[in-house]
């Protein structure tokens, strides 16, 4: 078996150290899917990927890209319909993730749309590990206010808000071309990218109970991921921007779940 090395290319930089006031707009996406048997990394298996190579400037999509990665069972297949058995035929995976380490080589940034559940799949099995700055759509865009967006937008959502037919869901390939035809919509990409890209950590809310509201309009999230309180991730400037107090909040206790 072909197994991919961790791809490093001259822009390893993470996304907290990617941004800067001269800073150019990112003008090479890599938009990437998952899809999987469960939602553990560590006892799951990614079964599918899918790749969009996406140039900004031209609002255009260079290449793309996806393969099933054989696995002896698919406990996801009623979410995925991806069976099992389907991924285990004959077919040229190994050189698909060859090819795939080539698009990741030529990418600026990589993007999905919940990076927190795609990034850890990555250096596992035969998936390259990948040092390049991701952005997660779902959490790091601002999505213009006029298009009535939730704050953590599916890509559902995000298709329909800008006139995209969504004719499937629950394939790899299949998000990461509608994400291609929003950001071939939106004219405030390269802005939206930028600000995107600024270093973020996770703050918590300091509000009182009757003004949670105002939390909730700002795009907090209660109980997720922060337990029994009010939490979103944020940049320096956007902390700035707030009209209440916020607390950053320590990793560990981020990772603390709501009983």
């Amino acid at each position: 078996m072909v197994v991919p090395t961790p791809l490093r290319t001259p822009l390893q930089t993470p996304p907290a150290e990617a941004t800067g006031p001269d800073l150019a707009c990112p003008q090479r996406l890599l938009i990437l899917d998952t899809e999987t048997t469960g939602l553990d990394p560590e006892s799951d298996h990614c079964i599918e990927v899918g790749a969009v190579l996406f140039h900004v400037q031209s609002r255009a999509v260079l290449s793309q890209l996806s393969l099933l990665l054989p696995c002896q069972s698919n406990a996801a297949e009623g979410i995925n319909g991806i069976d099992a058995s389907v991924s285990r035929l004959e077919q040229p995976w190994q050189a698909g993730l060859l090819y795939f380490q080539q698009l990741v080589a030529s990418a600026d940034v990589i993007v999905a749309h919940n990076v927190a559940f795609d990034r850890p799949w990555f250096g596992r099995g035969p998936l390259p590990a990948i040092e390049k700055p991701w952005l997660c759509s779902m959490e790091d865009l601002r999505w213009p206010s006029e298009r009535r967006l939730k704050t953590t937008p599916s890509v559902r959502d995000l298709a329909l808000a800008y006139g995209i037919p969504v004719w499937a869901a629950h394939r790899a390939l299949t998000d990461c071309i509608y994400l291609a035809q929003v950001f071939e919509r939106c004219t405030e990409l390269d802005s939206l990218l930028l600000a995107g890209l600024e270093p973020r950590q996770l703050y918590r809310a300091e509000l009182p109970y009757d003004q949670r509201h105002r939390a909730r309009a700002a795009g907090f999230r209660w109980n997720e991921p922060v337990a029994k309180a009010w939490s979103r991730r944020l940049s320096e400037r956007e902390v700035r921007e707030l009209d209440f107090s916020v607390r950053p909040v320590e990793p560990e206790s981020a990772a603390r779940r709501a009983a």
